[in-house]
């Protein structure tokens, strides 16, 4: 009896994978703290692609274990420049090179793309409508999205939904109006629109995860808030990113799921 043979892996350049990253996110468009584009050079040829929100050993042993030459993170591990290569930046960089692994970064230019960022997925998963910016970051460049609910929610029914829909860990703040008509997104830690949604007089801010402050300014300016993690609201990009990829090129992808509890 004959072995059926197995389908040869679809093989394609690290260098084609780049370059309709940095195309399709608009990488040197948008200005970020974050190095972001092909982080570390690995092999150049591909035949999987792991997908992570947070650059880490772990996630490039997952990667390792399943094949993938490339790792795509949501989180890279070159922020602002290399002042130098010691501890954990050593380590990881031993392990990529190593097994040549090549590691892409993709921070704000993901969080804000129309269709793959995080924060339009945050908002479609929540069914806002009429959809505006929010969110001001630099350069009259925003992150986020606010909108309206098709009919008045309330602060533990988004909770719930947020949990189901992410699977997160869920806080909040209950400092806003009971019936919840208006919302505003930004995924990951959204602090820094705090402000900006109390001033529009939004009824709900919805994000990952808030610092010790934010507590006085939701509470001040009469505003609910929703955490689900950092982690979980940032899941989203990174997976439609490996969607497209593999749409675009054949190639396999795998969600490398290395949850942490922020």
């Amino acid at each position: 009896m004959k072995r059926s043979k197995s389908k040869p892996k679809q093989k394609i350049s690290r260098d084609a994978v780049v370059s309709f990253l940095d195309k399709t996110l608009r990488t040197s468009e948008i200005g970020d703290s974050s190095v972001n584009g092909l982080q570390v050079e690995g092999n150049q040829e591909i035949t999987k692609i792991g997908l992570a929100v947070d650059a880490c050993l772990e996630a490039y042993r997952l990667a390792q274990k399943n094949g993938c030459q490339m790792v795509i993170a949501h989180h890279g591990i070159i922020w602002n420049g290399i002042k130098n290569i010691r501890g954990p930046l050593l380590r990881q960089l031993d392990f990529l090179i190593s097994n040549k692994i090549n590691l892409y970064a993709s921070h704000l230019p993901l969080d804000l793309h129309p269709t793959l960022g995080n924060n339009v997925h945050l908002a479609k998963a929540f069914g806002l409508k009429g959809l505006k910016s929010f969110g001001v970051y630099t350069n009259g460049v925003h992150l986020g999205f606010e909108g309206t609910f098709s009919k008045a929610v309330t602060l533990e029914s988004t909770g719930k939904l947020m949990k189901e829909k992410f699977g997160s860990p869920v806080s909040y703040l209950p400092f806003g109006p009971k019936k919840i008509r208006t919302a505003a997104v930004i995924s990951g830690r959204g602090s820094s629109a705090l402000a900006e949604a109390v001033e529009k007089k939004i009824d709900l801010f919805i994000t990952g995860e808030l610092i010790h402050e934010s507590y006085h300014i939701a509470l001040e300016g009469g505003i609910n808030t929703v955490c689900g993690g950092h982690y979980h609201t940032e899941k989203s990009g990174v997976q439609a990113l490996g969607d497209l990829l593999k749409e675009k090129f054949g190639v396999e992808t795998v969600f490398l799921d290395v949850p942490t509890s922020f």
